[in-house]
């Protein structure tokens, strides 16, 4: 299977820094105009686990995300990986999670669609600093 566009390439990589921004500092008003009318994202715990539909119910989620992580995450891509209509990210965020030191790597998948992002995907892998989980 061959790799994504360099027009997907690009509306995702926009879309991502969008993302990135919102999960900095809590304003996800770019990554939201990104999204199109039929948007779905799939996160793996919480109170949206699973599948979810449409803008207002991502505003939801990354509102809650905000206040999670009230300092921001910052990301650090590891890897960027694609096929013709995903595009996926691995990265290392850190931060402070309700009081607590954060570290989690994750992939993030978007897929894309007519310029827009049609879905987001999320797949974590927690990792805690020791200090925290001990004391």
């Amino acid at each position: 299977m061959s790799g994504a566009s360099a027009h997907t390439l690009q509306v995702a990589e926009q879309a991502f820094q969008a993302f990135a921004t919102g999960l900095a500092s809590g304003d996800w008003t770019a990554f939201l105009a990104c999204l199109s009318d039929d948007f779905t994202f799939w996160f793996p715990a919480g109170p949206f686990k699973g599948l979810n539909h449409g803008k207002a119910r991502a505003a939801e989620f990354f509102a809650l995300a905000s206040t999670v992580f009230p300092g921001g995450l910052t990301l650090v891509v590891l890897q960027v990986t694609s096929n013709p209509t995903t595009v996926v990210y691995e990265v290392r965020s850190s931060g402070t999670m309700l009081g607590q030191p954060y570290e989690n790597q994750a992939a993030i998948a978007l897929e894309i669609k007519d310029g827009n992002v049609c879905a987001y995907r999320e797949y974590l892998g927690v990792i805690f600093q020791l200090g925290a989980v001990i004391n």
